[in-house]
């Protein structure tokens, strides 16, 4: 797997960009709730640590990762928010549930971030099983909610880069 590779908590800080007066929303499935509260955790940490206002990260839950397409969507249509930080938790199972959940809000977050020019970060991990979604929630991997607060913080630095570029003729 990828992330036996690569830490999920470390990542370049190089040129980050204020976010002190950015807003986020930070939309968590509330399925597999160990895991995705402490992707929460991750996720919430990072944004403060990185410069983030307590007061300018808002929080809402879905009651499975399947909804949080539509929970992006509501957030990232609002004018006072920046990014939306998608997070939740699909494990394998005995049936090919996932393939279709995981396909699903993929495509779906994909899609609001297109509609919406908003960065809409996908904070989803698809393990196969629960000792690897631990293990990429705060354990021996990382945690993927500290990787999609990064993302968002990222993406932010890139739009202002992209939108404020003026090419010298």
């Amino acid at each position: 797997m990828a992330t036996d590779l690569k830490n999920l908590s470390v990542f370049s800080t190089n040129n980050l960009p204020d976010i002190s007066k950015r807003r986020f929303a930070i939309v968590v499935a509330e399925w597999n709730t160990e895991v995705t509260e402490a992707l929460f955790e991750g996720a919430y940490q990072t944004l403060l640590h990185y410069g983030a206002a307590a007061e300018n990260v808002v929080r809402g839950n879905v009651p499975g990762s399947f909804e949080l397409s539509l929970g992006a969507q509501w957030f990232a249509q609002r004018d006072d928010i920046d990014a939306v930080i998608a997070l939740g938790c699909v494990i394998q199972g005995e049936t090919k549930h996932n393939d279709y959940i995981n396909h699903a809000v993929a495509q779906g977050l994909t899609q609001v971030g297109i509609k919406t020019g908003k960065p809409v970060i996908f904070g989803v991990l698809t393990p196969n099983n629960q000792q690897q979604a631990i293990d990429r929630a705060g354990g021996i991997h990382g945690n993927k909610g500290d990787e999609a607060a990064m993302t968002a913080i990222k993406m932010l630095g890139l739009q202002q880069h992209v939108y404020s570029y003026s090419p010298k003729i």
